[in-house]
């Protein structure tokens, strides 16, 4: 049981897991004695909501709790990209340099806060409930400062350059020609079938590029600079955040059937305050650039990673027609 941390930070080291960057940080452990520890390590995207983090520690305690030296393995829930509260939970263990014990394993639990104060940031904030060897237990308070690089770049196309932003849209592709005819049976004009097409398949073909916020395409997107992104390559000027985009076009109501490819989907990850957006596929799916890249959701219950996204969608928006 003392090997399984080293065991499953080797393992997730060496998946190919989607890097998000490195980080510090800095905690207050009350027990009894207290101590004061240091993190320092990367964090990745599982699958969303799902995160993980590989990090090494040095507790330095004090008294019979003695210091401490390892590697730990975070799980992460609901770290989605945007500001808002997360679940994480973690397993530790390593040596003790000064002490009657040799070894030491423990766990923790709790809640974490994550803002993104600048591009390329994020700042969070963490309360954990955490046991040592199981004689030590308290609460640790901990601040963490790290890089948000956003996802793994796509592997079969370069990211799009400044001077393609504003490109003419070039020939379209098999889904943009399947959606232009499913627009069409649903009564869609030509042109505007066309046009919802050409969209969408913008958008998926920047499938796989990173997470940045505050960016539209240079090295990634944010949620709302996708959205933006996809429309403008097609003559369409969007407000550049999510909240104004939530008011662009004229409202669809909050039901599958009554969508259409190219609608943006709005959510609000806490409240009713709309802080993502989506571009719908049709059939229940949407593109958005969220923590692990650009990326397809599902708006289903049923869905693993698309089921946190349609707990939280608020409606939709057309854009054409």
């Amino acid at each position: 049981m003392r090997l399984l941390p080293y065991w499953l930070a080797a393992s997730l080291a060496a998946a190919p897991l989607s890097a998000q960057g490195p980080g510090f940080q800095l905690g207050h452990l009350f027990t009894d004695p207290s101590a004061t520890s240091y993190r320092l390590g990367s964090s990745f995207t599982v699958t969303p909501p799902v995160g993980a983090a590989v990090h090494g520690v040095v507790v330095d305690g004090r008294g019979a709790l003695g210091n401490l030296w390892g590697m730990g393995v975070d799980l992460s829930l609901f770290r989605s990209g945007t500001a808002g509260a997360y679940l994480v939970g973690g397993i530790e263990g390593g040596f003790i340099t000064r002490g009657d014990e040799t070894f030491w394993t423990g766990w923790a639990a709790g809640l974490g806060y994550e803002l993104f104060p600048f591009r390329g940031l994020s700042l969070a904030a963490e309360g954990r409930y955490r046991e040592i060897n199981g004689r030590y237990d308290g609460v640790e308070l901990g601040v963490r400062l790290a890089l948000d690089r956003g996802g793994r770049r796509r592997r079969s196309a370069a990211p799009p350059t400044a001077a393609s932003l504003s490109a003419p849209a070039t020939d379209a592709a098999p889904e943009a020609e399947a959606i232009r005819e499913d627009l069409g049976r649903a009564g869609v004009t030509e042109a505007d079938s066309r046009v919802l097409g050409d969209v969408v398949q913008t958008a998926l073909d920047v499938m796989g590029m990173p997470y940045r916020w505050g960016d539209e395409g240079e090295e990634g997107f944010d949620c709302s600079g996708l959205i933006q992104y996809a429309y403008r390559r097609h003559g369409i000027t969007l407000p550049r955040r999510s909240a104004d985009q939530a008011k662009a076009g004229a409202p669809v109501s909050r039901d599958l059937a009554s969508l259409r490819a190219g609608d943006v989907l709005t959510f609000a990850t806490s409240g009713s305050r709309i802080t993502h957006v989506g571009l719908y596929l049709g059939n229940g799916r949407f593109i958005h650039s969220a923590r692990g890249g650009v990326q397809i959701s599902v708006l289903s219950d049923g869905d693993v990673s698309g089921r946190w996204w349609f707990r939280r969608w608020i409606g939709a928006r057309r854009i054409i027609g």
